[in-house]
């Protein structure tokens, strides 16, 4: 050190120093305030160097805040912050795989075509309809899909509660047909398709139910009952048809039991609704509704030919509230039959023909009991059948038919427009008995068109007569056909006429009998 002045060491050291000093405030500064001036900064790049297992905390991390030193610090001038670094580069995602399927909801759709139904017209698909049928009844507002395009060969079966959910819809859009065969009938079935005891049923759709009944007609014993009618109707050669003429015999007769299946039953059910499809060809009824409440048929079609025995197109017993209207029925017996237990029943514009009519009874056979009430036929048109509109009642029977009106009614070549027959009897022969079902409050107005035979047939009981019976614009001509015309019959039928007739009903006793009865319990319903 020799070469070197004190004053030159001197300098160097005060040099040295103040480059010292300088160092310490940049790191105390870096300590402070810019702690976290990047993520990616020195603390992070600290962080790394130490690792994980030193067991340290950032600030992001939870860690504790650092405190501030003791002493008071002058931070440097903050520099321009640094770029941020770029993200690292993302890996591809990879293809999300799809949603999981939500669990299937509970259908209330059951298609019989998933419950093995063929539809091919030869598989016999009954137990098909059952099982589809059986998963229904446990969902509520269910339907049973009945699919269009198939035919679907179903035996004898009940769709039944009274355990099924309420508001069914049986969607028939296919056709169903019956077996050919006598064995899945047995020794014979009341019924072949039939709904009991349930709430809110419906069958609707554009399908068909056929039930093939050509070999049932042929083979229909003598003793089965036929309209007593026909006694009435005498051809111009004199000569009177002891039983109608059956229909063409074929394969199938003698093969089949003698009773017979009505086609469609409803029974012991509220709330019925039928509406869109067609009944064609019943082996005898082609729908029946017993012991039903609240029952509504609209824009439906029956169809078989006008010489098929006993095959009533829409038949009503003990059923209340009844709506039929819209729709169109062609059968070889009643359009409509109310038999007994019936009231509330309101039927208009239907279309009627051929058949025998639509009609009341028969009641009272076999000395029962019968009362029906409140019953309204309008707006009817009805073409080459037996009779018009119609009340027939046995003799020996009891209770009573009143609050009826038949009204509108425009008649085409038919035999009989309006009758009422207590003598009725559709066996070979009848016993004559004076008890009878009381009749009062019928009325008749606005019947016009063509008869072929007898304009008006009053037949009332001897015992006890027809009162209250009226006649109103009654308008009806004669058609020379091939029988005999006679004029209008009345017998012990009391009432008024308020309007003139066409022809004039001179028969008919103004007011009431002069031995009129006192109602009995005979007679109370």
């Amino acid at each position: 050190m020799s070469g070197i002045s004190f004053r030159s060491l001197t300098f160097m050291l005060f040099i040295a120093f103040l480059v010292w000093s300088s160092s310490i405030e940049t790191c105390i500064a870096r300590r402070g305030k810019h702690w976290r001036q990047s993520k990616y900064g020195a603390a992070a790049s600290l962080s790394k160097k130490k690792g994980k297992g030193h067991g340290h905390h950032s600030y992001h991390n939870g860690g504790s805040k650092p405190k501030a030193p003791p002493h008071k610090i002058t931070p440097s001038p903050p520099s321009s912050p640094k770029p941020k670094a770029p993200p690292p580069p993302k890996e591809k995602a990879a293809p999300s795989p799809p949603p999981s399927p939500k669990p299937k909801e509970e259908s209330n759709i059951f298609d019989v075509l998933d419950f093995g139904a063929k539809g091919d017209g030869k598989t016999d698909d009954t137990k098909a309809f059952q099982a589809a049928w059986a998963a229904a009844c446990k969902v509520e507002v269910s339907t049973v899909v009945v699919p269009a395009e198939f035919l679907f060969l179903v035996g004898p079966i009940s769709f039944s509660g009274p355990y099924c959910q309420a508001n069914i819809v049986f969607q028939l859009d296919g056709t169903i047909i019956a077996p050919t065969d006598s064995q899945p009938w047995g020794k014979g079935i009341l019924q072949w398709l039939e709904f009991t005891k349930l709430k809110g049923i419906t069958i609707q759709g554009k399908g068909i139910i056929d039930g093939r009944g050509t070999g049932w007609w042929q083979d229909a014993p003598y003793e089965d009952p036929y309209d007593d009618e026909r006694k009435l109707i005498i051809p111009l050669n004199s000569t009177v048809q002891e039983r109608p003429p059956m229909p063409v015999r074929n394969e199938l007769s003698g093969k089949m039991p003698s009773i017979k299946p009505t086609a469609l039953r409803f029974y012991g059910s509220f709330n019925v609704t039928v509406t869109g499809i067609k009944i064609q060809n019943s082996p005898q009824c082609h729908l029946k509704f017993d012991n039903c409440m609240g029952v509504v048929v609209h824009d439906t079609a029956i169809s078989s030919p006008g010489d098929s025995p006993n095959t009533d197109g829409i038949h009503l017993q003990n059923s209340k509230d009844v709506l039929i209207h819209g729709s169109n029925l062609a059968c070889g017996d009643d359009c409509v039959s109310i038999q007994t237990g019936c009231s509330n029943v309101y039927i208009h514009n239907v279309n009627c023909g051929p058949g025998h009519g639509i009609s009341i009874g028969s009641l009272g056979k076999d000395n029962t009991k019968a009362c029906v009430s409140n019953i309204t036929v309008r707006d009817i048109i009805m073409r080459n059948t037996m009779n018009g509109v119609r009340i027939k009642t046995w003799q020996g029977g009891s209770g009573s038919v009143q609050g009826v009106l038949f009204s509108n009614i425009q008649v085409s070549e038919v035999q009989l427009p309006i009758v009422i027959d207590q003598f009725y009897c559709d066996k070979r022969a009848c016993n004559n008995e004076t008890a009878a079902v009381a009749l009062s409050g019928i009325t008749y107005e606005k019947i016009r068109g063509t008869y072929t035979v007898k304009p008006v047939h009053l037949a009332c009981s001897d015992s006890l007569p027809c009162i209250g019976v009226t006649l109103s614009a009654i308008e009806l001509k004669p058609l020379q056909e091939s029988y005999h015309l006679y004029d209008p019959f009345c017998w012990q039928t009391f009432g008024e006429l308020t309007t003139p007739t066409v022809p004039p009903i001179r028969c008919l006793q103004i007011g009431k009998p002069s031995n009129n009865r006192v109602e009995s319990d005979h007679d109370v319903c």
